[in-house]
Order: C-alpha cells, then sequence, then structure tokens
C-alpha cells in the first residue's frame, strides 16, 4: 500500500479523535438550546472554569489566593494538601451544579418569557463574568492537569499497523479514552431525551415556557437540570483538553471551533453534534493533508467555518436539525 494512502489514513484517524473533542464541547450547546432555545455563549468558559477549578481542588489551591495576599500582605498560595483526582472530580462537578443552581436563580429565573436575544446577551454576559471570575479564584498562570488519563503514542496500534503495512500509525491514548468517553455521554443523553420524563419535559420547555408551565413542568428544575447536565459535559471538555494542552484561558476558544459542528449537525440535535464534530474532525485535517501545502497551510484555521457556510447556504438547519416552517 503506497505510503501517502497510508498516511491519509493515519490523517483521517487523528481526524476523528479531534471530531470527537470538537464534539464533546458542541454537547453543551445542544443541551441549552433544547431547553431554552437560546444559544449559549458561556459554555466554552464553563469548559475553562470547570477545568480550572478541577485543577485548583486537585492541587489544594487557595481560592482567591492572590486576592487575600493583595488585601492583608499575606503569602498563601496553597492548603498542605492534596486531593485525589477522582475525589477532586466529583467536587468539580459538584461546583457546576451549584453553578447551574446560581444561573437559574439569579439570571434565567428572571426572564421567562423574554425574547431570546435578552437570553442570549445575558450568555455573553456570564461568560465574561465566568472568565474574570476565574481568573481571580484560580490565577492566570498556565496549569497542568493530571488525572491519570493515558498520554502519548498508543504501542499496541503502532505495532500492529506496522506489522501490516510497514507502517505504524501515530494515535494518542488520551484520543482513544476521549473517544470512549463521548460515546458513554452520547448513549446516555440520547436515552435521556429520548425515553425519560424529564427528557420531554425538556423538549416542551424548549418549544413554549408558557405552555410548558401551563401544564405542571417546573421550569426552574429543567433549568437547573440542563445547566447542570452542560456544565457536566463541559467539565469533562474541559478535562480532556486541559490534559491534552494545559489548562489555560485559550481553552476558552474552543467554543468557537463547536459553532460550525452545530452549523453541520443542527442545534436540537445530540447525534448531529457528533456527526458534525466528526465532519469537521476528518474534514480540516484531510484538507491540510491535501491541500493545505499548496495554499500556505495553516488551513485548519479556517476549514471549519468555510464548510459551515456552504451548509448555511444548502441547509441552514443542518444535517440533523428540524426544519422549520412558519405561516405568512
Amino acid at each position: 500500500m503506497p505510503e501517502q494512502l497510508l498516511f491519509a489514513i493515519e490523517v483521517t484517524l487523528n481526524g476523528l479523535m479531534a471530531g470527537v473533542l470538537y464534539a464533546l464541547v458542541a454537547l453543551g450547546f445542544v443541551l441549552i438550546f433544547k431547553a431554552s432555545g437560546i444559544f449559549n455563549y458561556a459554555q466554552g468558559v464553563m469548559a475553562l472554569f470547570a477545568a480550572l477549578t478541577l485543577v485548583g481542588i486537585q492541587q489544594g489551591q487557595v481560592p482567591f489566593s492572590h486576592l487575600i495576599n493583595a488585601i492583608f500582605g499575606t503569602h498563601i498560595h496553597h492548603f498542605p494538601w492534596q486531593v485525589p483526582s477522582i475525589i477532586a472530580i466529583i467536587l468539580a462537578a459538584g461546583v457546576m451544579v451549584f453553578f447551574a443552581w446560581l444561573v437559574e436563580k439569579y439570571i434565567l429565573q428572571h426572564l421567562i418569557g423574554q425574547p431570546d436575544i435578552i437570553l442570549f446577551m445575558a450568555t455573553i454576559g456570564l461568560a465574561y463574568f465566568m472568565e474574570g471570575f476565574g481568573d481571580m479564584m484560580w490565577g492566570s498562570e498556565i496549569k497542568t492537569l493530571d488525572v491519570g488519563l493515558p498520554q502519548g503514542l498508543n504501542v499496541a496500534i503502532d505495532e500492529t499497523t506496522y506489522g501490516w503495512f510497514g507502517y505504524g500509525f501515530f494515535i494518542d491514548n488520551l484520543d482513544l479514552v476521549a473517544t470512549l468517553v463521548a460515546i458513554v455521554l452520547v448513549t446516555v443523553l440520547v436515552i435521556f431525551s429520548q425515553y425519560t420524563k424529564q427528557g420531554r419535559a425538556l423538549r416542551a420547555v424548549a418549544d413554549d415556557h408558557s405552555a410548558a408551565l401551563s401544564v405542571g413542568i417546573s421550569l426552574r428544575f429543567i433549568w437547573v437540570l440542563v445547566w447542570s447536565i452542560a456544565g457536566f459535559v463541559a467539565l469533562v471538555a474541559g478535562i480532556m483538553w486541559g490534559a491534552k494542552s494545559g489548562v489555560q484561558f485559550s481553552l476558552s476558544l474552543i467554543a468557537l471551533k463547536a459553532l460550525p459542528v452545530l452549523m453541520l449537525g443542527g442545534f436540537t440535535s445530540i447525534p448531529g453534534a457528533i456527526i458534525g464534530g466528526l465532519i469537521i474532525g476528518v474534514g480540516e485535517q484531510l484538507f491540510e493533508f491535501a491541500i493545505g501545502p499548496m495554499v500556505g497551510g495553516a488551513t485548519q484555521n479556517w476549514f471549519a467555518y468555510v464548510l459551515a457556510l456552504v451548509f448555511l447556504i444548502f441547509r441552514p438547519q443542518g444535517l440533523f436539525g428540524e426544519k422549520i416552517i412558519e405561516r405568512v
């Protein structure tokens, strides 16, 4: 088999792995949109804040230590202990649930029945607040996230493919773990959305807030539930991306790559988020491999948005989105 073809297969496999990570972020957007009908601009910052909180708890960092030291002239930074990874993850998930309750109580509760643009603007304000609050709480320096996930070359795949083709595929163990986690998350979320009472209530709330309230659905409970789930998804995405590239404030920018994913898959489809992520991941890798050298490279920065633009022209609702028909 030609070496170029083998390299293209390797690029495709790595693109699938990257697409899974994009899809993890997109899942949070889909959940919020299904519950409230708005695009949650803060989802990327939620992933950043969840990862910062996890690292801070795990390393025993004193919250607001920089602020405390500046006010009182002290020099405290860490508690005299470290927290095991599994406990730190549970505590960080608890923080995201508490955050969901705060968002519902102090933001969403006061915006029931308001136009979608008002809710969208509220999420923009929430994003900037969380980014500044996370900086003040945990500091802005780049942090290393280590929860025991395997990383580096998968030797078994490398040796097996080398034995078959005389060319070893480089597949990262972390990407394999992310793929398995995404499969489990998607399966659970699809079952929850389609076959549970809370899932049906979630879809009813997305269709009409007032009608949902009139049939006894607790809007407050649904919003807390869906923001909690989105917070957990953000935590998982933050763990994967943070373990891959470190926990830094550019982590919040992964939300921008989720936009083309949503445009392809549809804003209301959980499976669509996964398929869209895989298309973007594979597409940008293969495009860089085949066309990048001809146009100067760095096509991964813009390919996804061009592809999304094409989809918007021919299928605005995405591959799995619901076509909206209105009487005029």
